[in-house]
């Protein structure tokens, strides 16, 4: 599968995280790379990672710190969703699929209110 085959799906799970744009640290904004940190210092001086989206080889990753740092946000996580799941806090995907973006994104609002509620944003 070549870049261009899913670029449409880069494009979808980018619109997930733009919103948070303007409250986080946007760290990379490229055709195949959107990373955000908060301005949350941890203990080793470098800023919270809040998610990101990038471009691999046959496939798009979603990754999403609220969920690694808060997993009972994934208590209610339908079972179609976790099976997309690579790890603790990734989610990969190789089409579109607007049911599972519709959850990922009421995910990502959930982790940001959580990280907001703990002053990480």
């Amino acid at each position: 599968m070549n870049k261009e085959a899913i670029q449409p799906v880069f494009a979808r799970l980018k619109a997930i995280l733009q919103p948070y744009a303007a409250q986080l640290m946007v760290v990379a904004d490229k055709d195949d790379h959107f990373y955000l940190d908060t301005a949350h210092l941890q203990k080793n001086k470098k800023p919270l990672f809040f998610g990101a989206v990038t471009i691999k080889k046959s496939y798009v990753s979603f990754h999403l710190m609220p969920v690694y740092v808060f997993s009972e946000l994934l208590d209610d996580a339908s079972p179609e969703l976790k099976q997309c799941m690579q790890g603790k806090s990734c989610f990969n995907f190789k089409a579109t699929d607007e049911t599972l973006f519709q959850e990922l994104s009421q995910l990502t609002q959930a982790g940001f209110a959580r990280f907001k509620a703990e002053k990480y944003v």
